[in-house]
């Protein structure tokens, strides 16, 4: 039986602490990368099931996935890669 690797899309939250005059200002900073990460690890919030691979693209898997009972619209829900490694 083959083996998978699936790079899925989540939701994640992590806080960043960053010294400015504003909440403008700091928000600016955060995203220029100027925000420091506060701990280690990001909290999981949920799978982004907005995001996936263009079914129009991956066709034989969309159809293959309706098969099974699985909802595929314009995107197959949350997937950004998938590849048999073994």
């Amino acid at each position: 039986m083959p083996v998978y690797e699936i790079e899925q899309y989540e939701i994640h939250a992590q806080k960043f602490r960053v010294r400015a005059k504003t909440e403008a200002e700091a928000v600016k900073k955060l995203y220029a990368g100027e925000a420091d990460a506060v701990g280690e690890v990001a909290e999981l919030i949920e799978v982004c099931n907005d995001l996936g691979l263009p079914a129009e693209e991956y066709q034989d898997l969309a159809d293959a996935l309706h098969k099974l009972g699985v909802t595929v619209d314009d995107v197959i829900p949350s997937i950004r890669s998938i590849e048999e490694i073994d």
